[in-house]
C-alpha cells in the first residue's frame, strides 16, 4: 500500500488497526518508509495517477503545467495560410502573396507533403523584379523549418519545441502531411485564458 498507493501513512495505520498490532508501530514506520522511498525513486507516479502521467493528463500543483495539460494542440491550430507547390515559379508565388494575408507559405507536395516554407521577408528582394519571374522556382529559395510539431504532441513539447527553435511559427503535421500552423501568440492567448478560469476555479 505504501509503494504502490504512495499513502505510507494509510499503510501504517491501517495495518495497527486491523491486526490490533500497535506494539508492531515502529516496524510498520520503518517498513513504510523505505517502501515508500523506494518506490517513489523508481516511480514518482502511484497506481492511480501513472496513466494520466503517461498520457500528460495529470494535473499537478505545479500551474505553468498543469494549464498546459488542458490546452490541445487541436484548439490552436492555425490553417488560414495559402500553400505553394516546390515548382511553382516566382511569378505564381507572387500571386499567392497577393491572395494572402500572411507573411509565411508552406511548401507541399502534390501528396500534401511538408517540404518547406517561404517566408516573405526572405523573398522581398526578389519579389519586385519581373526579370526573374519566370526563371526561379519556389523550391530555389523556400527554407526548411527549424522544426515540425505532430498533431498529436502534447502542448509541453510543443512549447518546448518552440524554446528550443525560437521560432514564432511552426507547422504541424500528421505522418509528414501538412495540416497547420501554431503561433506562439495564440498559444499565448490561450494559456492566459485557461490561467484566468483555472484561477477563478
Amino acid at each position: 500500500m505504501s509503494g504502490v498507493m504512495h499513502a505510507p501513512l494509510m499503510g501504517i495505520f491501517l495495518t495497527a488497526e486491523l491486526t490490533g498490532g500497535y506494539d508492531l508501530f515502529l516496524p510498520l514506520l520503518i517498513v513504510s518508509t523505505i517502501s515508500y522511498g523506494t518506490i517513489k525513486f523508481f516511480e514518482p507516479y502511484s497506481i492511480y495517477t501513472m496513466r494520466l502521467a503517461r498520457r500528460g493528463e495529470l494535473l499537478t500543483h505545479h500551474k505553468d503545467k498543469a494549464v498546459l495539460t488542458l490546452l490541445k494542440i487541436g484548439s490552436v491550430i492555425e490553417t488560414d495560410f495559402v500553400s505553394v507547390r516546390p515548382e511553382m515559379n516566382l511569378q505564381d508565388m507572387v500571386k499567392a502573396i497577393s491572395q494572402s494575408t500572411r507573411n509565411l507559405f508552406p511548401v507541399v507536395s502534390k501528396e500534401g507533403q511538408l517540404i518547406g516554407v517561404v517566408l516573405l521577408d526572405e523573398i522581398r528582394n526578389i519579389m519586385f523584379r519581373p526579370d526573374l519571374y519566370k526563371r526561379m522556382f519556389v523550391n530555389e529559395f523556400m527554407s526548411i523549418p527549424p522544426a515540425r510539431v505532430e498533431v498529436d504532441d502534447s502542448m509541453e513539447k510543443v512549447m518546448k519545441a518552440f524554446d528550443d527553435t525560437g521560432a514564432w511559427n511552426l507547422p504541424v503535421v500528421e505522418d509528414g502531411r501538412y495540416v497547420g500552423f501554431v503561433s506562439k501568440s495564440k498559444i499565448f492567448n490561450s494559456y492566459r485564458r485557461v490561467l484566468r478560469h483555472y484561477s477563478e476555479d
